[in-house]
């Protein structure tokens, strides 16, 4: 009988949380880690939630590592490195209910939630989240540091660079190239290649920003927030 694997979540947010619904049986979860002082200690379900020195306080815990939000995605490399984790300590969490084709390729510290479909010869790189009920089609490829929402079709044959948000509800026709760092507001209809830095929405979805000379893993300052957190308005 194979021995289950004790896990560690950071940070404690929204989708670490979700991730609990993802684990199933290959892994043990000990509990969270954040780097947020009012957060620590047990939480209203029980759980609890250590400061980073639980990982070397459990060095046998696998990690996922899942931070990031449509105003803090460009951070997430920095971040995740930050950690100072070897990569085979990072862990794969897919939900049971998620169908990943045998043909498709899978790194490391992905985390795939329920319903997500993924066919065939698709590469989804490392320190990747993949939100309920999304359909990645054959031979498109996902580069590190990616997040993409629920709910998002991506034809075959597109490449999303690396460090790009999909938003939730968003399709994007085949054969494209969505470029690094790009963010794709809510429920947009991407028919065109996006370029790199530039942030899309609407149907069909049209330029309304780029921050290239930004950056581009730069921790997300509070004015850039408050810029994204409008872009995010005009996607609803």
């Amino acid at each position: 009988m194979q021995k289950t694997q004790p896990l560690l979540i950071f940070p404690y947010n929204g989708n670490g949380i979700e991730a609990l619904d993802c684990i199933g049986d290959s892994y043990r979860f000990i509990g969270f880690v954040d780097d947020t002082p009012q957060k620590r200690g047990v939480d209203a379900n029980g759980y609890p939630v250590f400061d980073r020195d639980a990982f070397a306080l459990f060095s046998d815990a696998c990690v996922l590592a899942v931070p990031g939000s449509p105003v803090s995605y460009r951070s997430r490399r920095e971040i995740i490195q930050g950690l100072d984790l070897a990569e085979e300590r990072f862990a794969r969490v897919i939900h049971p209910s998620a169908s990943v084709s045998p043909l498709a390729s899978i790194g490391c510290n992905v985390l795939i939630m329920a319903g997500v479909v993924i066919t065939s010869n698709a590469r989804i790189g490392s320190h990747i989240s993949i939100l309920p009920n999304t359909v990645i089609h054959h031979d498109v490829d996902v580069d590190d540091w990616t997040l993409i929402g629920s709910n998002v079709t991506i034809a075959g044959n597109t490449v999303v660079e690396e460090n790009c948000y999909i938003g939730s509800g968003s399709n994007v026709m085949n054969g494209l190239r969505v470029g690094s760092g790009a963010l794709v507001g809510f429920g947009s209809n991407v028919i065109s290649s996006v370029a790199t830095g530039s942030r899309v929405v609407g149907n069909p979805a049209r330029e309304i920003g780029i921050r290239s000379k930004r950056p581009l893993f730069a921790a997300a300052d509070l004015s850039s927030s408050r810029e994204e957190e409008g872009i995010l308005k005009k996607c609803k």
